[in-house]
């Protein structure tokens, strides 16, 4: 389908003109009656956050998102993207998107005034009506609004004259989405100019009074720590916003491992398999869940979704590793490779107080504890009867990072074998499925005081 060229042939066309606001309401509600989701990809939010931010685009109200870090509050803003059109007119060389019918700016209306019907016209996308910035103490009036241009003040034009304006990015987002990341570090004054801009629609650049009608929805996230009358935001801008949505961190282990597996980079190019248990994903959940209940975490702070990630990747990267050294057909992670977490741990934990050594302390308890809870979920204690009599006749059983697959399976047969075991963790009966679940089994047991562990040369004994 040929697109309408000129203003003329635009007003021949089926084309109508809306609000940005109109827009965003009638794609939401065409995917709503067609029962397909705005936010694909997104986890835990369906029955809290996603009806919310719903509401406010049906309402047509501008938006802020509160929450901690690595709660996806950008990825909704950028979801949000695609409940614009896939393409709208503008007039030819407007830098604000000027509508053919109403232009805001001098060049658009000194345009359409001298060509009339005949005035060019021109089909922008999506992302051109996308605009994103991450709030700094040293933003200026001039990023966000904008500034009397010297080069043309050079060529001749006046500063009371509006075409030696460079517009900034509000105004370059007109008749679209502008997102403004974490708004309490904008400086006062900032706030004030953006505030104006939202409401007044009008803007000073220089002394000069420029009029702005923007058609914009501003979305806006912030810290909740921030976000207070007594924190770093001036009032009149909070009051601005029609809906404050609150994000959350994954409530369940399940949305936190679903994240980890959507998240994680591949590892589909290395020269060996990679197969991960479902405990193991659930351990790495299980120890971020716990950091955002632990009183040495600093929950202002927030315990990101990424640590997770991180962790989860990092495991995987420590299991191939000693598969390629080892010459193992098949990356299995197991417990001893739990020790790799430390190192995309502490750069996103933050400790209320630190002294030496908290931080391994830390991390082993929250490895401890999320061992110990995993495995618990998956087995008794009682099942285990026979085996702990095993140990208490004599039986040790040596594991390690370095060991090879060949003494795992001695060591299971001599606990009795773990066909059993493997089957009710709907695990493979694979040499590298059998060491990680012989490792989760004693490390259950010793968590669960049924069994010692000692650390000898590198490698951990479990004995009676």
């Amino acid at each position: 389908m040929t697109l309408p060229t000129t203003v003329g042939e635009l007003r021949g066309s089926e084309y109508r003109h809306r609000s940005v606001r109109a827009e965003l309401r009638d794609n939401l509600v065409r995917m709503l009656r067609q029962g397909e989701s705005v936010f694909r990809g997104i986890v835990g939010y369906d029955d809290t956050v996603v009806p919310q931010i719903e509401n406010a685009i049906l309402a047509g109200q501008d938006l802020i998102l509160l929450g901690e870090r690595g709660q996806a509050k950008s990825r909704l803003i950028r979801l949000l993207v695609g409940l614009l059109d896939e393409q709208i007119p503008i007039i030819a060389g407007s830098e604000v998107n000027d509508h053919p019918y109403a232009p805001i700016s001098r060049f658009g209306r000194d345009r359409l005034a001298e060509l009339g019907d005949r005035t060019p016209i021109s089909w922008i996308g999506r992302d051109a009506r996308f605009g994103e910035k991450l709030a700094t103490p040293d933003t200026s009036i001039a990023d966000l609004i904008g500034e009397v241009d010297p080069i043309r003040v050079a060529e001749g034009r006046y500063l009371a004259d509006e075409l030696t304006i460079h517009y900034g990015l509000l105004p370059r987002v007109n008749r679209g989405l502008f997102a403004i990341n974490e708004l309490p570090d904008l400086a006062e004054r900032i706030q004030v100019g953006l505030l104006t801009c939202m409401e007044e629609r009008d803007v000073q650049i220089r002394g000069f009074r420029v009029r702005l009608p923007l058609d914009v929805v501003v979305i806006a996230t912030a810290n909740p720590e921030d976000y207070t009358n007594r924190g770093r935001i001036i009032t009149p801008l909070k009051d601005r916003f029609g809906a404050q949505v609150r994000t959350h961190y994954p409530r369940e282990v399940e949305e936190e491992v679903a994240i980890m597996e959507a998240e994680r980079a591949p590892f589909d190019d290395l020269p060996v398999s990679l197969h991960v248990p479902a405990y193991m994903r659930e351990i790495v959940a299980e120890v971020t869940q716990l950091a955002r209940r632990s009183p040495q975490v600093n929950q202002r702070s927030g315990v990101s979704v990424r640590l997770s990630i991180a962790n989860y990747e990092s495991l995987c990267a420590a299991a191939a590793r000693r598969a390629i050294r080892l010459q193992e057909p098949q990356a299995v992670p197991r417990i001893s490779d739990l020790g790799a977490l430390a190192a995309s741990t502490w750069g996103k934990l933050e400790l209320e107080a630190f002294e030496e050594g908290d931080d391994q302390g830390l991390l082993a308890k929250l490895l401890r504890t999320a061992c110990g809870n995993v495995f618990r979920r998956h087995f008794s204690m009682q099942e285990f009867s026979e085996l702990v009599q095993r140990f208490q006749q004599g039986l040790h059983v040596e594991v390690g990072e370095a060991l090879t697959l060949d003494r795992y399976r001695a060591a299971a047969a001599e606990a009795g074998g773990l066909d059993r075991q493997l089957a009710k963790l709907e695990e493979p009966v694979t040499p590298g499925s059998s060491a990680a679940a012989l490792e989760f089994i004693l490390e259950g047991l010793h968590v669960g005081k049924r069994l010692n562990k000692t650390e000898v040369d590198g490698n951990t004994v479990y004995g009676s």
